[in-house]
């Protein structure tokens, strides 16, 4: 009579039916399954069409040019996909830059502060704005597109209005001889030369808050909270997540993002318009939804939203170089948030069968 310790050999396992253990997909598939994997092929059809049709696109200083206009959008990109993946929307996203530039400008200019006073006051709007946006919309059970809907007509008025008041003009006067300019400039709107080549700093800080955003998004808790909100906040709440803090949280995030913008914007230029911004916030959505990130929460990278405004970038500035009419910039446009559309609701029922 053998025992139970007897009957399977210590240097054997006990047979285990290959039905009972998934098998592992092979590479390609699981990098195909990536949010961000079409979005990684509509970056290299746009690269290799323009670097057919437009010789010009070809030289390095063309590609620092197609990096500065990926990054200004990329930033704002990140942080409306983060705010996605946790499953709300912004609209107040676009005027919010301006908003920003506004009102670092004008406090400065009014009340002959240094540069930086009215950059770090410009930041406390910031994250007002966006707490009154996150905080309403978890209190009052809204749709965050309506909430921030109204929130941008309010800051869109307020914008022209503020600054007709305060300038009798719809442009800020210049701010280029007051004390902390120079500073300020250097860290928001300077340039790096790399070879001969020279690169904005907006695409230095872009590469550094997509790899912080991943970090977060993969490595701590609170990247966790996020998906697990923008799945479904119910459950979410039930399993002891803070919902409300977290979606408060991303909210602010944009506005924080919409504020280094405005920033970059006024120390470039040294003047800003009031009526800036209106229309922006479709492109930043458009550039997380290019990315891979769902529309229905709980699904994208922060990497696929810099893809997503690389590509932005590239058609931006490539139908320049190639000589075209710029309207096709639209269509082009269009057409890959529809290509991005179709593949993520392929491959969102392709995994659902499996």
């Amino acid at each position: 009579m053998t025992t139970a310790s007897e009957s399977v050999p210590a240097t054997e396992s006990a047979p285990t039916s290959e039905s009972s253990v998934p098998a592992r997909r092979p590479l390609w598939q699981r990098t195909l399954m990536r949010p961000e994997a079409a979005s990684i092929l509509g970056a290299v059809i746009v690269f290799a069409l323009f670097m057919a049709v437009a010789p010009s696109f070809r030289s390095f200083a063309a590609f620092s040019t197609v990096l500065y206009a990926s990054s200004t959008i990329g930033i704002m990109s990140l942080a409306v996909g983060l705010l996605m993946i946790g499953g709300e929307f912004d609209l107040s996203s676009g005027v919010a830059v301006t908003t920003g530039a506004l009102a670092a400008t004008m406090m400065n200019y009014n009340w002959h502060l240094n540069s930086w006073t009215g950059v770090v006051l410009s930041l406390l709007i910031a994250v007002a704005i966006g707490t009154f946006n996150g905080v309403l919309v978890m209190k009052t059970g809204l749709d965050s597109f309506l909430i921030t809907l109204a929130s941008f007509l309010m800051l869109q008025g307020l914008n022209l209005a503020i600054t007709k008041w305060v300038t009798n003009a719809v442009s800020t006067p210049s701010i280029s001889d007051m004390q902390g300019f120079g500073s300020a400039k250097d860290v928001f709107a300077s340039s790096i030369t790399i070879g001969s080549v020279s690169v904005k700093i907006t695409v230095l800080w872009w590469l550094v808050f997509v790899a912080i955003a991943t970090y977060v998004l993969y490595s701590t808790r609170f990247g966790n909270w996020i998906f697990a909100v923008g799945g479904d906040h119910n459950s979410a709440r039930a399993q002891g997540i803070p919902v409300t803090r977290v979606k408060v949280l991303l909210f602010i995030g944009v506005s924080v993002a919409a504020w280094f913008v405005g920033m970059h914007t006024l120390f470039a230029f040294d003047s800003v318009q009031a009526g800036q911004g209106v229309g922006n916030e479709f492109l930043y959505i458009i550039g997380a939804v290019i990315g891979g990130v769902s529309m229905k929460g709980g699904k994208g990278t922060a990497i696929g939203t810099a893809i997503g405004a690389f590509i932005f970038g590239m058609i931006n500035q490539g139908i320049v170089y190639a000589g075209w009419n710029p309207d096709w910039f639209k269509f082009f446009l269009g057409a890959m948030l529809l290509l991005a559309v179709l593949s993520n609701r392929a491959m969102e029922k392709r995994n659902s069968t499996r």
